[in-house]
């Protein structure tokens, strides 16, 4: 509960510090005195919400991002694995993936319209390459770093390819592909909203658009509260999801004030004292013979 108190704490002293320099109109380095002020982005909140297009704009923008970012999931992931686990694959995908990888999605806004007869369409496309990559690079690394003892189990106990695929690579590599997903739900909404203010009709980036152009900015701030409350609420769903499927791993427990510590399964004990129980045994030993040596060399000198 403390942990919930200082997060809530944190916001509130964020926002007051807000309110505090746009009120204040601080010009220091930084000019405050254009920004509006939390009431003011409340109010236009408040009024924005009761109407029907804000929410008409976050139907919109969602349906966009959960399209793409599933496209993406799926491909990422199957290229991936693909790329991982076969040299031709890899030789073939690989220097195209390699070349295409560093161009920012938000550059291929011409390229879309150009191909898709629709801007619906061509901002999927922008959403879906944009978390493509961060999908398929790190379930690249995640699979190429697991242990091949497990694979070799699996193969030894009479397993195919499938069946190494479904015991060992995908299971062994959630972790890593959960951890691409988790930032490419966030790379998405950064392209949608682009894409939506170049090239979209609805959608909260559009309409963020449309306040700055009319200068209304606490607007245009309504727009940005309400990308950051979604994609905090999209990636942390990408995140439980993620803790779900991989329960089964070992996880670390957070100790407040404390370094964190993981439970030790008590079986790890037993080979522990039977380990010490063998040094006991090992050092009594070498003491008996010792004492034995002992006593063979004084009969020895007893009969010289």
């Amino acid at each position: 509960m403390s942990r919930y108190v200082l997060r809530v704490a944190s916001l509130a002293a964020a926002l007051g510090l807000w309110q505090l320099l746009t009120s204040l109109k601080v010009n220091l380095w930084l000019r405050f005195s254009q920004f509006p002020t939390v009431t003011d982005v409340a109010r236009a909140f408040a009024d924005r919400v009761s109407g029907g297009d804000y929410w008409t704009d976050l139907t919109d923008s969602l349906t966009r991002i959960l399209t793409g970012f599933a496209l993406a999931a799926v491909l990422g992931v199957a290229t991936g694995v693909l790329v991982a686990r076969s040299r031709l694959a890899e030789d073939l995908l690989g220097p195209v993936l390699e070349v295409l990888r560093p161009i920012p999605a938000i550059a291929l806004v011409p390229v879309a319209i150009l191909l898709f007869p629709s801007n619906e369409q061509g901002i999927v496309f922008i959403t879906c390459t944009a978390a493509f990559f961060p999908v398929m690079v790190s379930t690249r690394h995640a699979v190429r770093a697991l242990t091949p003892v497990w694979e070799e189990a699996v193969r030894t106990m009479g397993g195919g390819r499938w069946r190494i695929l479904g015991s060992v690579v995908l299971p062994g590599a959630l972790p890593g592909i959960f951890g691409g997903l988790s930032v490419g739900i966030g790379v998405s909404w950064i392209c949608v909203i682009s894409a939506e203010m170049i090239s979209g009709q609805y959608g909260v980036g559009y309409r963020t658009w449309q306040d700055y152009t009319i200068v209304n900015y606490p607007g245009v701030f309504v727009g940005m509260v309400t990308i950051g409350v979604l994609g905090w609420i999209t990636s942390t769903a990408v995140e439980l999801l993620g803790r779900w499927l991989t329960r089964w791993l070992p996880r670390t427990s957070y100790v407040p004030g404390g370094r964190p510590r993981t439970a030790v399964p008590a079986v790890v004990a037993a080979p522990v004292a039977v380990q010490a129980d063998g040094e006991s045994q090992q050092q009594s030993d070498a003491q008996q013979q010792g004492r034995g040596d002992t006593g063979q060399e004084a009969r020895d000198e007893h009969f010289v």
